[in-house]
């Protein structure tokens, strides 16, 4: 059984890279496999009941069967311009929809599958709606055809994100990680910030940004980073709601700290058509200012706490985060030199990097690794890599349902015609109704769904009230970050929280004023573009980041009320 998962992820492995290398592939080929390899980890993954193993065999079975039958006849079904024929083809559409609701059920829980589910049933019998809510009819099979057998629903331009990009960049951070990676991130944190007052906090705050730039997941980041930071805090006296909230609030800056970011940065690519590199440069300045931000509220608490640094024995030595840091740092220079010097795609540079990554798994700090280490580094990093892009995939599908309906239904165009009627035409109003869409869609939905959904109908509204797309898209990018540490549903003060044993309302509150830049710095890059304009105009971005980086600290030591003993 070992040897049947390990080669099923092998396989989704070779897959995707493969498409990166192989040329073009027509997208009714590339994207029904890419979810039927997907399914299997979701649908059988273990610890569930016979009910649920007995109906994820039955689901993985109809669901591969449907996708691999979209993926062979797609000539023909691209002749078909969206329009089922058949009966036959009505119950493979119906068997792709309820599989794709039901993996994404498993995978994320009831919310985003929910919303899905509502949006199938608006464009079924939304006619039946008086008013302007109200659509003038689709008929069956056109509809069941455009979500399923064309490119305007599940196999969309989001899904073809999820197979092109975000999975490749996904297997680069599993092969990377099942390495010293990680362990060189925390000794390259840990030498710069560990002597610092604070120092267990500070390395927190690097660690987790180093880390989060290439999981993408403030879930993963606490998980990782706060299985050897909180107990470090915990040794040397830190409040349990601090070392947890000082976590979470780091781990939650992962998902906008270039180069990777996440899958959202890649879907904003393809939705606003800009180049990764210069999403990249214009998100690098926000996401120092937020760690700027959290690391100053860091110092403000231990300077109100007298916490101290770590001790001489908990640093590592100099030669050691040297070998350690050279884990991480090839691949990523390979990764930005290929993106930067060699001008290749994002997922063709990534690639190398993960070829650079693979090699370095025979190897550790002390040198060559045993035969027994490098077999298990290379099953964990395939196994994680499989694991990883099917979560992704199941989320990025699911959405793309709703985004299909909102497109056929016409229903987007109402809702944006709706936000600027709402706002009277008004751009604050407009963002204040973006922000609250945002953080109450981020509540029940995972990030990167929550950033789609928003900025599907909330976008083009505060374009039209005179934002540049990159600042729209990047203003719901965040404020659809803020339910990681925003209560009532805060992912990841939960994991922080349960992990050190504390009340996670606490929690929540410290992270808050911790965090508080996540709130702010959105609204920052509104009334001020040059912020976000770093690749063209390097100075003035320059300038405005040292005044907002200014305020940003004065608040900071306001809201946590220190009188510094200096």
């Amino acid at each position: 059984m070992r040897l049947i998962v390990f080669t099923a992820a092998l396989v989704l492995v070779v897959f995707h890279l493969a498409l990166v290398f192989s040329g073009l592939v027509p997208n009714l080929v590339s994207r029904p496999f890419h979810l039927a390899l997907t399914l299997p980890w979701i649908l059988l993954a273990g610890g569930q009941s016979n009910v649920m193993r007995i109906s994820g065999i039955a689901l993985t079975v109809l669901g591969m069967s449907a996708s691999v039958w979209i993926a062979f006849y797609h000539q023909p079904l691209s002749d078909q311009y969206g329009f089922i024929e058949g009966p036959f083809q009505i119950s493979v559409a119906i068997i792709l929809l309820l599989v794709v609701l039901e993996t994404a059920r498993r995978a994320i829980g009831w919310p985003l599958p929910l919303v899905a589910a509502l949006a199938l049933v608006y464009g079924l019998w939304g006619q039946y709606i008086p008013g302007e809510f109200g659509h003038s009819g689709i008929p069956l099979r056109s509809y069941l055809g455009t979500l399923t057998i064309a490119e305007g629903g599940i196999w969309g331009s989001l899904t073809g994100v999820s197979v092109n990009v975000v999975a490749i960049f996904v297997i680069f951070g599993a092969v990377l990680n099942a390495g010293e990676a990680g362990q060189g991130f925390m000794n390259v944190a840990s030498a710069a910030a560990g002597r610092l007052k604070g120092g267990a906090a500070k390395v927190s705050v690097l660690s987790s940004a180093f880390f989060g730039s290439i999981s993408g997941s403030a879930s993963a980041n606490v998980a990782s980073t706060g299985a050897i930071t909180l107990p470090a805090m915990t040794r040397l006296g830190y409040p349990k709601r601090l070392a947890a909230a000082v976590e979470a609030v780091a781990s939650s800056g992962g998902q906008i700290m270039p180069p990777l970011m996440g899958a959202g940065a890649f879907v904003m690519v393809e939705l606003t058509g800009i180049p990764y590199t210069s999403i990249m440069a214009a998100a690098l300045l926000p996401a120092v200012l937020y760690f700027l931000a959290v690391w100053v509220g860091v110092d403000a608490y231990v300077t109100r706490e007298n916490l101290s640094g770590l001790s001489a024995e908990d640093r590592p030595d100099s030669r050691n985060v040297l070998i350690t840091s050279a884990f991480f740092a090839v691949p990523f220079i390979v990764l930005l030199s290929g993106m930067f010097w060699l001008k290749v795609t994002p997922q063709y540079a990534a690639c190398l990097a993960i070829l650079t990554s693979f090699v370095l798994l025979f190897f550790n700090s002390s040198g060559m690794g045993t035969w027994s280490d490098i077999c298990n580094r290379i099953e964990n990093a395939m196994l994680n890599a499989a694991r990883q892009v099917a979560m992704i995939a199941a989320i990025i599908i699911c959405a793309s349902i709703i985004i299909g309906v909102l497109s056929i239904t016409g229903l987007g165009i109402k809702i944006t015609s709706l936000i600027l009627s709402g706002s009277g035409g008004m751009l604050w109003p407009a963002l204040l109704l973006t922000a609250l869409a945002c953080l109450i869609l981020g509540m029940e939905v995972p990030t990167t769904a929550a950033y789609v959904i928003c900025v599907s109908v909330a976008g083009p509204a505060l374009v039209q009230l005179g934002l540049e797309p990159l600042q729209a898209h990047l203003f719901v990018f965040w404020f659809a970050l803020l339910s990681t540490i925003t209560p009532p549903v805060c992912g990841a003060v939960f994991i922080a929280a349960g992990m050190i044993g504390e009340n996670w309302l606490k929690v929540a509150m410290t992270a808050m004023t911790l965090g508080f830049g996540l709130y702010i710095i959105p609204l920052a890059v509104i009334a001020n573009p040059s912020l976000i304009r770093l690749q063209a105009t390097p100075v003035t971005a320059l300038i405005a980041a040292a005044q907002v980086g200014i305020g940003l600290a004065l608040m900071s030591f306001g809201l946590i009320g220190v009188i510094s003993p200096t």
